[in-house]
C-alpha cells in the first residue's frame, strides 16, 4: 500500500495546508492541515509546501507549521476538520493538541500523524497517549491515528465519536484492549491496523481483541476494519463465531496474509450474508477459494481484488504495510 502523498481530502472536505495569517472564505469548508514543516528555522523542506508555493502565489512569503495557538486565534471556533503531521523524531505534543481542541467547538475530525513515506516510515511515526484527544473533544466524531510506535489509550466513554481508525505497522496489545473496554454508543466505524509483532504488533485474539469481537460496547457498530494483519488467518477463525458480526454492514479483512484455510474457516463460521460487503484484497488464496467465496455468497460485495499469490507464489505470506 503506497504513502507516498499527504491526504488530498479528510472527512469529507479537500485539505488546505494552514499558513499563518492566510485567509480563506469558508474555513469550515476544508480539512485544515498544521505542517511540522514550520519548526524549521532555515525554511520549510517539506513536500507539500514545496508543491504549495509552486500553484498558489498568494502563500508567498507566509510560514506553514505548528502554529496551534496561532490558528486557534484565527478558525479555532469555526474549523470543523484538523489534521497534524508530524515529521521529527518526538511523538506529538498531544496535550498541546488537546488543549487546542478544547477551543474548537465546532471540530468534528481530527487526524493526527499525516506523514508519508518521503518523511518516515510508518513504523517510525511516534505517537503517544491519546486519550486526551478524546476527553477534550467530547463533541469529536472522527479520530485517525498514524503511527503506532509508542502508541497508548485508556478505556474510555465518548457519547459522540462515529469513526474511530487507527493506521500502523503493529497495534499494541494495551490499545486493542482499551478499545475494547471503552463505552462508544455511537462508533459505527472500527478500523485497526493489526500488523506484525516485529513493529509492535501485539494485539492477541483472546486477550485483547475479545472485548472488540464481542461488540457489548459497540452497539451501532456497522463496519469493522481488523486490516494488516499478519495473523489473518487467526484473525478469519475468530470473526466466524464473534457476536459482532451479526450487526454488521461490512467486514474488511484487507491488507493482510489471509490464506485458503482462514478462508475456510471465515465461511465455517456464522452466516455471512447479510453483509453488504466483504473485503479480503492483498490475500494469499487460490483462485478456486476466492471463486468458492463469490459462490457462497451470492448477495455480498466480496472483494479478493490484489492477490499476491501469483507474485511469490505463497512460499512467504506478508502484510502490505510494515515498516
Amino acid at each position: 500500500m503506497d504513502n507516498d502523498d499527504h491526504l488530498p481530502s479528510f472527512a469529507g472536505l479537500p485539505t488546505l495546508e494552514y499558513y499563518a495569517g492566510l485567509d480563506t472564505p469558508d474555513p469550515a469548508a476544508v480539512a485544515w492541515r498544521l505542517s511540522w514543516g514550520g519548526l524549521w528555522t532555515d525554511g520549510c523542506p517539506c513536500s507539500t509546501c514545496a508543491a504549495d508555493r509552486r500553484r498558489r502565489p498568494e502563500i508567498a512569503g507566509l510560514t506553514c507549521g505548528m502554529d496551534l495557538d496561532g490558528f486557534v486565534e484565527q478558525w479555532g471556533d469555526r474549523v470543523t476538520a484538523l489534521i497534524i503531521s508530524d515529521g521529527d523524531d518526538d511523538a506529538p505534543d498531544i496535550e498541546r493538541i488537546a488543549a487546542a481542541i478544547a477551543r474548537m467547538p465546532r471540530l468534528r475530525a481530527l487526524f493526527v500523524g499525516d506523514v508519508i513515506d518521503q518523511e518516515a516510515q510508518i513504523s517510525w511515526v511516534h505517537q503517544g497517549d491519546v486519550t486526551p484527544l478524546l476527553a477534550a473533544a467530547p463533541w469529536l466524531e472522527h479520530l485517525q491515528v498514524r503511527g503506532s510506535d509508542g502508541l497508548e489509550l485508556s478505556a474510555v466513554r465518548h457519547e459522540n465519536l462515529r469513526r474511530l481508525t487507527f493506521e500502523g505497522g503493529g497495534l499494541p496489545g494495551p490499545v486493542a484492549r482499551a478499545i475494547g473496554a471503552s463505552d462508544l454508543p455511537a462508533l459505527k466505524h472500527l478500523e485497526l491496523w493489526l500488523g506484525t509483532e516485529n513493529y509492535g504488533g501485539s494485539a492477541t485474539i483472546v486477550d485483547d481483541l475479545a472485548g472488540v469481537l464481542a461488540g457489548e460496547r459497540l452497539p451501532a457498530l456497522r463496519y469493522l476494519g481488523l486490516r494488516n494483519a499478519e495473523l489473518a488467518d487467526e484473525v478469519a477463525a475468530a470473526v466466524a463465531f464473534a457476536p459482532v458480526v451479526a450487526g454488521l454492514e461490512e467486514l474488511d479483512l484487507s491488507l493482510g496474509a489471509l490464506s485458503d484455510s482462514g478462508a475456510a474457516a471465515l465461511l465455517a463460521g456464522q452466516p455471512l450474508s447479510h453483509l453488504r460487503r466483504l473485503d479480503l484484497s492483498h490475500h494469499f488464496l487460490a483462485d478456486d477459494t476466492a471463486a468458492w467465496i463469490d459462490e457462497e455468497l451470492p448477495g455480498v460485495d466480496v472483494d479478493t481484488s490484489d492477490s499476491q499469490l501469483e507474485l511469490d507464489g505463497g512460499s512467504d505470506r506478508y502484510i502490505s504495510v510494515s515498516e
